[in-house]
């Protein structure tokens, strides 16, 4: 199948800084395409969430940006550049954190500054030393004698060095505790803030979302189920126990779950400007965010015809 390709422009001021159109990704002989028929803009400024189970994609998505995976079809592009294209421009224009940090552990941080300085003209080894020694990293000292979570702080210095107007991290968070996760959010955020980049932050944990970002997409079996704001995705939706309500004006079943005890609750998708039913509340974030990891497990469970209907 021929890949469709878009038509690219050396970065236009108004291209978005991530776009994907019709993507489909499939791995050989699988059942299921990895990624289908995902459509997907993100033009604003700011931090968003990517989420979604295991297989859900995501890693996959942020790969085609990079170039590191080829589209089965449709296209990708990176302010308006195809990575397949032209790899060169589009990986100038990103800061790339993969989930185990891509570093050597028998080189000391500097060393990792010089490769990184060597390969990317552009890098600011000043702007990347600086965010070190905010966190009392030294510089001598080899990768392998850090923990995970100062490693993971390297990976981040050296992204933000690269002064990519788009930042990329592919579950950089996933083996820290939770102090090291804090402090590379605390980090990361107030970079993105003060140069006004765009960052897309792959995580399955919610308290970090709601510390850092400010847009929520959630991915399932390869399809986009939730894209929006943080404050919208709060305000449209509802919780309630399960069986309490039914559908009717300005409000839609969206799945069931299991709450924090034994009794099970359902998210409502709602009119905000509808008054919500008796025995309706607002939801908290993991509820949200829980109520489509559910979606995507009834979908999971379908045949295959039925999944792609739906």
């Amino acid at each position: 199948m021929q890949t469709q390709r878009m038509v690219t422009s050396p970065s236009p001021a108004d291209a978005p800084a991530l776009e994907a159109r019709g993507l489909r990704k499939r791995y050989g002989r699988r059942r299921s395409a990895a990624i289908e028929s995902l459509d997907l803009t993100i033009d604003r400024r700011g931090l968003t969430a990517l989420v979604g189970p295991n297989g859900a994609g995501k890693s996959t998505l942020i790969k085609t940006w990079v170039g590191l995976e080829r589209p089965s079809a449709g296209s990708v592009a990176v302010q308006g550049i195809d990575p397949w294209q032209d790899r060169s421009a589009a990986v100038q224009r990103i800061g790339y954190v993969p989930q185990s940090p891509a570093l050597y552990r028998g080189l000391t941080v500097a060393d990792h500054l010089e490769l990184a300085a060597g390969l990317r003209p552009r890098f600011d080894r000043p702007h990347a030393e600086q965010r070190l020694a905010e966190l009392g990293l030294p510089l001598r000292v080899r990768v392998g004698e850090l923990s995970g979570g100062q490693q993971a702080q390297v990976g981040l210095a050296l992204a933000l060095g690269t002064r990519a107007p788009v930042l990329l991290l592919d579950e950089p968070l996933a083996s820290l505790d939770p102090l090291a996760r804090r402090e590379f959010l605390h980090v990361l955020r107030d970079s993105v803030l003060a140069e006004g980049s765009t960052a897309l932050l792959s995580s399955h944990v919610v308290t970090d979302i709601e510390q850092a970002c400010d847009r929520l997409i959630v991915l399932g079996n390869g399809r986009k189920l939730l894209d929006e704001s943080l404050e919208d995705a709060l305000a449209q939706h509802a919780v309630g126990k399960d069986g309490a309500v039914e559908p009717g004006a300005g409000r839609t079943f969206v799945a069931s779950f299991p709450d924090a005890g034994r009794e099970r609750v359902a998210l409502w998708r709602v009119d905000p400007d509808v008054e919500r039913a008796a025995g309706l509340r607002r939801p908290t974030l993991e509820e949200v965010v829980v109520g489509y990891l559910a979606v995507s497990r009834a979908r999971a469970a379908l045949p295959a015809e039925s999944a792609v209907a739906a």
